[in-house]
């Protein structure tokens, strides 16, 4: 009885007490769950910016069947004067395009590569509907880093990073 019950008893130590680097590389399994937007830094020639601002918002989710959400705005989105969002100035609407972007398809991971291929179905930016797109990550605890080479912008990358949602 007792080669039994060792075995389960350093089963449930090293997985539930060390932490979970220690316990298990990190895979692509850990990307299921929601993530909370922390910040998102655009690179190009060299240059940093806070692309969507100071405190943008935004989730990220992936699903075990393989399907994706990803969705950020900036905080400082201004209000429709009107409160009627088929209403909004020139100004108001452009403000929303260019702070907001969501995106919902399926993905697969290459845990060997650490990326992820994406397949955009239906987007904000209706030029990647219907396209793949490859973004390399890292899982640390519970911090998600995903880097995104920006089409829609010309060339850069944009750096997101993500705290796992409790």
């Amino acid at each position: 009885m007792n080669r039994l019950i060792l075995p389960f008893i350093s089963a449930l130590i090293f997985g539930v007490f060390l932490p979970r680097e220690v316990a298990a590389q990190t895979t692509a399994k850990d990307l299921v769950g929601t993530w909370t937007l922390v910040s998102v830094t655009f690179e190009k020639d060299g240059k940093q910016t806070d692309f969507y601002g100071p405190s943008p918002q935004g989730q990220m989710m992936f699903d075990p069947n393989g399907r994706i959400s990803f969705m950020v705005t900036r905080a400082d989105l201004p209000k429709f004067a009107s409160n009627n969002r088929q209403a909004g100035t020139p100004e108001e609407n452009k403000a929303v395009v260019q702070g907001s972007l969501a995106y919902f398809g399926t993905y697969s991971a290459d845990e060997a590569a650490k990326t992820v291929t994406v397949h955009i179905e239906s987007c904000s930016f209706p030029n990647w509907n219907g396209i793949d797109q490859k973004r390399s990550f890292t899982i640390s605890g519970d911090e998600l880093k995903w880097a995104t080479p920006i089409t829609s912008l010309g060339s850069g990358t944009a750096l997101d990073v993500f705290k796992r949602a409790k």
